[in-house]
């Protein structure tokens, strides 16, 4: 009787996930666009300011170092609190660091650190923001569109690259840039209101002893449960090398239009859009095709076609900026066929009560080589020139898909979780604590 009673409330709330998971989703991507103008703002103003890579990069250093860090806390503190609570607070602390960032552009005190210090309160809000909407989604999703709903959210970003930098383009031609921080103020309130009317299922803590496990413990567990799952440990290792190179050649992606393409803030936006245009299309394509049935060789493909296309980029000679535009096209198709189907593998293989700390744990670690590539690449780039970053990240994502074929804990990344890593991990912190 109670195992019918459950299957019905499967089935309910199957049928019902749409308009509630949307709401959220809606409002959540206003407040995406409005981040993403005001994103492509302060990067500009940055590069026309200082023209320096070493600016760039230290702009980018400051927004990664806290997803390192602080990730791996507020995933533990994500799967203890109400997730729905978590996101209207980071809206909330993100729009107050923004307010004050429009008054000192209003005042014309703003200074370098001070954008920084923005950037930072923006890491900080979306360490616990993007946890808590990505173990949100899974409860609220069924599994079978999870693939799907990640095909989408990459849609959606594709569609943030396409609006955002032109819009930020436009808005800087005709508002001041205290206005430009205001908008983004104004869509992190329609998040906000988006949330008060929804409910987010909560998952249920299983019990530890007769005391509430530490924060301590609830992060050795996320990270006892990545390193129980080879394929997944395999993947973050071979990510954490990639992004050596991979991060910076995002980053000083304004100074490659402006020194090396002569362009200016309408060339960059175009730049931005294009690469969302693929981004869109490639999240379309996810999510009717939905992958191979192996998901991990969808991952594996993009990497190695993105890899090519980055090469030519960092090939493409100064006055063809056409075929700049078409490589960084083909880098946005192949950007939702790399995520979209990892993100699926993780909300569909690791329990709901678990996900935030293995989320988080997973992003410290796979940005942990960033700080050190992008306080590299900054004055090599100002000394060397910024190409070599482009042929050097395609180079090094070509190699990586190609090998990822032949390597069995990437290849079986699914079935190699079913070992117990959660399971196994449980067991060790139970023994310590």
């Amino acid at each position: 009787m109670e195992q019918q009673t459950a299957t019905t409330q499967a089935q309910s709330n199957t049928r019902a996930w749409k308009p509630p998971f949307f709401t959220i989703w809606t409002g959540q991507a206003f407040s995406l666009v409005g981040s993403r103008v005001v994103q492509f703002a302060l990067v500009w103003w940055l590069t026309q300011l200082t023209g320096s890579a070493t600016v760039l990069a230290t702009a980018s250093m400051v927004a990664i170092i806290p997803e390192i860090f602080l990730a791996p806390i507020a995933g533990a503190y994500v799967d203890r609190w109400n997730r729905r609570m978590v996101m209207m607070v980071a809206d909330a602390v993100i729009a107050l660091a923004l307010l004050w960032l429009a008054y000192l552009f209003g005042v014309d005190a703003v200074q370098i650190w001070h954008v920084y210090i923005v950037m930072a309160v923006r890491a900080v809000g979306g360490s616990f923001h993007w946890p808590a909407m990505q173990a949100s989604t899974s409860l609220m999703v069924p599994e079978k569109h999870l693939t799907r709903v990640a095909g989408l959210n990459q849609t959606l970003n594709g569609a943030i690259n396409i609006i955002g930098p032109p819009l930020g383009a436009l808005l800087m031609g005709v508002l001041p840039l205290s206005g430009v921080m205001l908008i983004d103020v104004g869509t992190a309130t329609l998040a906000i209101l988006s949330l008060l009317f929804v409910h987010i299922p909560q998952p249920r803590r299983e019990d530890v002893g007769a005391e509430e496990p530490t924060i301590w413990a609830d992060m050795r567990e996320g990270l006892r449960y990545i390193w129980g799952w080879s394929g997944l440990m395999t993947l973050i290792g071979v990510a954490m090398v990639v992004k050596i190179a991979l991060t910076p050649a995002f980053s000083l992606l304004p100074l490659l239009v402006s020194q090396h393409f002569n362009g200016d803030a309408a060339q960059l936006s175009l730049l931005q859009a294009v690469a969302g245009v693929g981004i869109v299309a490639g999240g379309l394509i996810l999510s009717v095709w939905g992958g191979f049935k192996r998901k991990i060789y969808t991952t594996m493909l993009g990497m190695i076609i993105l890899g090519l296309s980055f090469v030519v980029l960092g090939l493409t000679p100064g006055g063809l900026f056409r075929m700049a535009l078409a490589s960084i096209f083909v880098v946005g198709l192949m950007i939702p066929l790399i995520d979209g189907p990892i993100m699926a593998i993780l909300q569909g293989r690791v329990a709901p009560e678990i996900q935030g700390r293995v989320f988080t744990m997973m992003v410290s670690l796979l940005w942990m080589t960033s700080p050190f590539s992008l306080a590299v690449a900054g004055p090599v780039s100002d000394w060397v020139g910024l190409r070599v970053w482009y042929v050097t990240a395609g180079v090094m994502c070509v190699a990586t898909g190609l090998v990822g074929f032949f390597v069995p804990a990437i290849v079986n990344i699914e079935e190699n979780n079913r070992s117990g890593a959660g399971a196994k991990a449980k067991q060790l912190v139970s023994a310590e604590g």
